[in-house]
């Protein structure tokens, strides 16, 4: 079992979930399961590879991670 929760632990989560309900989910209607499935796997690379994020110096946090472990 983790320490007692704080509101702050679930912040990144609820985040994230927050953007891919209004970026995704409420924006199109999916024909299947499957559809939605395929949708989110395009979202996911797109939030993870392409996304620029000002906070991390105008990269994705793909290349941001890849550069700050290079620089390890």
């Amino acid at each position: 079992m983790s320490r007692k929760g704080n509101c702050l632990d679930n912040a990144v989560a609820e985040n994230f979930f927050g953007l891919l309900k209004s970026e995704l989910l409420y924006l199109q209607e999916f024909e299947s399961m499957e559809h939605f499935k395929q949708e989110l796997v395009n979202y996911l690379e797109y939030y993870n590879n392409r996304r620029i994020k000002t906070k991390l110096k105008g990269l994705p946090p793909a290349i941001h991670r890849h550069q700050a472990l290079s620089a390890a």
